[in-house]
């Protein structure tokens, strides 16, 4: 197949970098999407005028928005250029994150935690830790959760920068600010309102833009066995292209991990961000009502399955068609490309004029998706469990909404200075996975553990959730010093970095659900009448036996769950 491929030219068997040739029609394309997000704003604002309207959507989301939103928050830029860089550099093991490592846990969030989210009417994640465990844990969760947030979203802009600087030679400062102030604008003037419209229709812009890559790119591999035995000719050390064949040994699989890593540590990890991480959650509380909001996260594993097609199946495809290999960001010299650059690359290569527009849209996107889910649940975090509980707790809501808008801004701007971070990993996904295993699973065994125990005491949730995350940081402080230490919380001198991350999500899991439960035990219980709406056992949780079955969420994440294990057995 001829490739329209400027971008990376050999010479003497070396890549050297070229810059695309952008014409009218693209950039017709790329200025109507700036206008039309930028109109949404413009136009949703007088629809979020009270706080509720521009933190919560005014709950008035139907179950396919809210569904649709709740996967394309997770979306983003992180996602399409992150994971494509992870499977160029681990294979399709990537795609244990989408499947074994999201579709469990999306249909947990749905069926059991998101009646005790959405009874107890909280705004926040956090907030439900102030109700069920009191303000000092609230203070804790809001504190990881807006570390965590500003750390992300400087991927989304990092990594918009590097699609403009390979494909079409714009500076990455200019690059960086316009993408993000768009976003700023628009979420500032709309709110999670703005935030969830734009989203959907980036949704179908992302699929509309990044299935060129996979549909041409099979083409040209002449189909799935033909790639696979590429791949085998080009890495002929390690397997990158079955999900649990070659985890039965840290030595056999190119992430260095063990299966039990991926079952236990992946596992827990995936509960912690999908079922406690806000920029996700938010969206299936905005729901018009509980059925709706069961149904979010349940209709958006649908989706969440079918996600690798655009994601990982590039990175296989680069490993498979690519005349060069890449190289870990931090090594990346002259004339050579890193992990991170797999899907501007791959866009190159099969797109010309109209295409090309189309693509570099879909990941213009996809980036404005992620850095819009950061930033609203950014300004909803600082405002309810930070700013109005601990600096002003009586104002009228005018106010808050005032803030909410202010702190969208105040949050872009900080998040700039996160992604020159990225650039000190080997990949995007690296850093990541690096940051989630500070944050994600600590929460998770405090949350849950607060949900189905009633004997759970402020005291236990409060040490719980602090010792678990600087346990996770410590951990990740002690390999940093010590890199033989690894074999310590891994087992192996062989794991390497998405390895130890799964093994470090484990471990801050553990001990947190310890600390939780020991000091728990020893101090004095909430009586029953306080945890009403939070807990199992003392919450009324509306029948749904009056409903036919296939309107029940129970019978879509049955189905789900059906098959997201025919495709394990598919690609064991």
């Amino acid at each position: 197949m001829t490739s329209c491929y400027p971008l990376a030219l050999l010479f003497d068997g070396a890549p050297v970098q070229a810059l695309l040739n952008m014409h009218t029609v693209d950039f017709v394309i790329i200025a109507v999407y700036f206008a039309v997000v930028l109109g949404i704003g413009v136009y949703l604002k007088r629809y979020s005028n009270t706080g509720e309207d521009f933190f919560m959507a005014g709950r008035d989301i139907t179950a396919w928005v809210a569904g649709l939103s709740f996967i394309c928050a997770n979306l983003g830029a992180l996602e399409l250029m992150g994971w494509a860089a992870a499977t160029y550099q681990y294979g399709i093991l990537a795609a244990h994150y989408y499947w074994w490592g999201a579709i469990p846990a999306m249909l947990f969030l749905g069926i059991v935690m998101m009646p005790f989210y959405y009874i107890c009417k909280t705004h926040s994640v956090p907030g439900y830790l102030q109700l069920r465990f009191g303000e000092p844990t609230r203070l804790v969760g809001a504190l990881s959760f807006i570390c965590m947030t500003i750390l992300m979203s400087g991927i989304n802009m990092y990594a918009m920068a590097v699609v403009m600087k390979v494909m079409l030679g714009w500076d990455i400062h200019v690059s960086i600010w316009i993408s993000s102030l768009t976003v700023g604008i628009y979420v500032a003037l709309g709110g999670l309102v703005s935030a969830i419209f734009n989203e959907v229709l980036q949704f179908f812009l992302i699929w509309l833009g990044a299935l060129l890559i996979p549909i041409l790119g099979m083409v040209e591999a002449g189909g799935w066995s033909k790639l696979v035995a590429r791949i085998h000719a080009n890495f002929p050390q390690g397997d990158y292209t079955h999900l649990w064949r070659p985890t039965a040994h840290f030595v056999d699989n190119p992430m260095g991990v063990h299966w039990s890593g991926i079952v236990f540590g992946l596992m827990i990890g995936s509960l912690g961000y999908w079922t406690t991480d806000f920029l996700v959650v938010q969206r299936a509380i905005a729901a018009r009502d509980l059925r709706s909001a069961k149904l979010a996260p349940i209709i958006g594993s649908f989706f969440k399955m079918a996600v690798p097609l655009i994601v990982i199946l590039p990175g296989l495809l680069a490993l498979g068609l690519l005349p060069f290999k890449l190289v870990p960001e931090s090594m990346a010299g002259p004339g050579q490309h890193s992990y991170n650059e797999v899907l501007p690359l791959m866009l190159a290569r099969y797109c010309g004029p109209g295409l090309l527009g189309l693509g570099i849209t879909a990941l213009i996107a996809g980036f404005m998706s992620g850095m819009a889910g950061n930033v609203s649940a950014f300004a909803t975090v600082w405002t309810y469990d930070l700013y109005r509980p601990f600096f002003r707790k009586s104002a009228p809501d005018a106010h808050y909404v005032s803030m909410g808008r202010w702190c969208t801004i105040l949050g872009v701007v900080i998040s700039i200075g996160t992604a020159y971070l990225v650039m000190q990993f080997a990949s995007i996904m690296d850093y990541a996975q690096v940051v989630f295993s500070f944050f994600m699973t600590p929460i998770f065994c405090t949350i849950i553990i607060g949900m189905i125990w009633k004997r759970a005491t402020p005291a236990g949730g409060f040490w719980g959730l602090l010792v678990g995350t600087l346990s996770a940081f410590g951990m990740w402080l002690i390999v940093k010093l010590h890199p033989s230490a690894i074999v310590w919380f891994a087992f192996s001198i062989h794991a390497k970095t998405m390895a130890e991350n799964m093994y470090r999500l484990l471990w801050s899991g553990v001990i947190a659900a310890i600390v939780t439960v020991v000091v728990s035990l020893c101090t004095r219980p909430q009586p029953l009448e306080n945890l009403s709406g939070l807990v199992w056992g003392c919450t009324e949780i509306p029948s749904e036996g009056h409903l036919p079955l296939v309107k029940r969420p129970i019978f879509w994440a049955g189905l789900s769950f059906v098959i997201f294990a025919v495709l394990q057995w598919i690609f064991w």
